[in-house]
């Protein structure tokens, strides 16, 4: 196995995690849907909008965890995975399994009651992977809303 570094984005990792959210898309056939510019990921990282935790092999980014703080009215604090994302030439190398790990890292040191993010109904390897960490995925009457400003 190469040698994979997880670590907590800096700066400079800005311009890789864009475009490994825009290989995303790409994946879930919405690269259009990608409107968010280079500069405003700058602008929001430098902001704390987000944070984010990257895998690196020799020195390049080749896959991330990108979330921010929330809050449950019924749970109390808890952390959004907005992408998570390894890059299509990197998958299946114990990569994914290493920054979900590092996530859980992040909820305890942060001491939330739950993490919570969405998947495609389509994407059954993501589906097994995340139940393969007791992940719930809900098939409920729960309906997911979005005004675009």
């Amino acid at each position: 196995m190469q040698n994979i570094k997880i670590r907590k984005a800096t700066f400079s990792d800005v311009e890789a995690i864009r475009g490994l959210v825009f290989e995303l898309a790409i994946h879930e056939k919405e690269p259009d849907a990608v409107t968010v510019t280079l500069e405003d990921y700058k602008s929001n990282f430098e902001n704390d909008w987000f944070e984010c935790q990257v895998a690196e092999i020799d020195n390049e980014v080749v896959g991330m965890i990108l979330y921010y703080n929330t809050y449950s009215t019924w749970k109390g604090r808890m952390l959004y995975l907005e992408d998570f994302v390894v890059s299509e030439k990197h998958r299946r190398k114990g990569i994914g399994e290493l920054l979900f790990e590092r996530l859980f890292e992040v909820a305890k040191e942060k001491d939330v009651n739950m993490i919570k993010w969405q998947v495609v109904d389509w994407n059954e390897p993501a589906i097994r992977f995340y139940k393969k960490y007791k992940g719930m995925v809900m098939e409920d009457n729960w309906n997911n809303c979005k005004i675009l400003m």
